[in-house]
């Protein structure tokens, strides 16, 4: 293989980004924006850094050096360095920066950045093809929009906990939070993509954008069928466990030694599921045969595949049914996740080695552009472990703050050094 083609895709290399944004929903984006080749500058707070630096256990690292492993999750490809920004130096070296910037993410309360001169109209001034992500927990308007936004009150207020958790007069029926943080994550994905459609228009009209990110909005975006079904319908959707609102039979089945998922998305696959239970006689009554008519009839049918799953083991279904195109799984644990077969076809766990040459593992970026993953060369970094060469080159001038249109650096006063991958 060409040296060429061992080079993970950058399509963003050149691409400047200023990341004054800490915890979840902003660290995930500017991660995603370094995985696609950008040079992503992290600020952080002096003496403490990201939030997250310290939710832990567990630990990378040992003594004043050790970082929790939720940091890590967040922070790959990225540069660090210590700024107060409520101070005059502090904030005079970030608008420095963010004159040669493409691209600022911040999650600071509304109108907090505009003290220091670091807001959007104040920043946009010094460079007007400045794309700046502001997220918030409930937007840049709005009654709520001072509020303090967490992924579990927008998780509530957005209606994703009232339809998820065991149905109404089953054991530990009460709404339920998702197991990670979905409204932080979905934010952060849904402001890269937005970023990028502002880079691309950039490139027609010269001109940033100021992207209003709200963890609420995204939250609601995602009810998706729920939602629609609740617009169209008017009916509340209600808590329905691992059921599925619209498809039958798409839930979690006790088995004779543990739980599988059975996800039969058609008619098709159920009258297979059928035919494999030995009670082809099921799929053809007219009464199940369709899944509007499974929907409908859904208390007295669930009962009566319970009976027939708990007649065999999860690996047995497993070996019955995945080789015939009915969609199943068992209900793995993480170790079970990294150590599946597909899982490591696909390489989803990577590492990078940090300031100590030691390898940091991480969870690989999911995307592939011509069957190579991308993925940022650095590990997730040190609090200002690059602040004193940012700090030498800012002393040069933004115009060595930065490194040229290729995002290679070309004097050794630049921020960035040349990057080599790691081994």
């Amino acid at each position: 293989m060409s040296a060429a083609a061992q080079t993970p895709p950058r399509p963003l290399q050149g691409v400047k980004v200023l990341d004054l944004s800490r915890v979840l929903a902003g660290p995930w984006s500017g991660q995603l924006l370094a995985d696609y080749g950008a040079d992503v500058i992290k600020v952080e707070r002096p003496g403490a850094g990201d939030d997250t630096r310290g939710w832990g256990p567990p630990w990378w690292g040992t003594g004043d050096d050790r970082v929790a492993a939720y940091y890590l999750s967040a922070n790959r490809g990225k540069r660090s360095i210590a700024i107060d920004i409520a101070t005059p130096e502090g904030a005079r070296q970030v608008r420095q920066m963010a004159a040669a910037a493409d691209v600022l993410l911040e999650n600071y309360k509304v109108g907090q950045l505009a003290r220091y001169g670091l807001d959007h109209e104040s920043l946009s001034a010094l460079n007007p093809g400045l794309i700046y992500c502001s997220i918030t927990g409930y937007g840049q308007d709005g009654p709520y929009a001072q509020a303090a936004g967490y992924d579990f009150a927008i998780q509530a207020t957005g209606g994703l906990m009232s339809v998820t958790g065991e149905k109404d007069g089953t054991p530990g029926s009460e709404p339920q939070k998702v197991g990670v943080a979905v409204a932080d994550l979905f934010t952060g994905v849904y402001a890269t993509t937005a970023i990028l459609a502002a880079l691309f228009e950039r490139s027609r009209t010269g001109l940033g954008r100021h992207i209003d990110a709200a963890l609420l909005d995204v939250q609601v975006a995602m009810l998706a069928n729920q939602a629609s079904n609740f617009l169209v319908s008017g009916k509340t959707p209600k808590r329905m466990g691992n059921a599925h609102v619209n498809i039958v039979p798409y839930q979690v089945f006790a088995t004779k030694d543990g739980h599988i998922v059975l996800a039969v998305g058609n008619d098709g696959q159920f009258q297979r599921f059928c035919e494999l239970a030995g009670r082809p006689d099921v799929a053809s009554d007219p009464r199940y045969a369709k899944n509007e008519g499974r929907v409908e009839r859904r208390g007295e049918l669930v009962p009566m595949l319970s009976a027939w799953m708990l007649e065999r083991s999860t690996a047995e279904w497993t070996a019955l049914l995945e080789p015939n195109a009915v969609p199943c799984a068992p209900i793995l644990e993480l170790p079970g996740v990294f150590a599946h077969r597909q899982v490591l076809a696909r390489g989803m766990q990577i590492s990078r080695a940090d300031a100590a040459g030691l390898a940091v593992p991480m969870v690989g970026n999911p995307m592939r552009f011509d069957g190579q993953r991308p993925g940022a060369d650095l590990a997730p970094p040190g609090l200002d472990q690059h602040g004193d060469a940012i700090r030498a080159a800012l002393a040069q001038g933004s115009d060595a703050a930065w490194p040229g249109a290729q995002g290679v650096a070309s004097s050794a006063g630049s921020i960035y050094e040349p990057l080599e991958p790691a081994r």
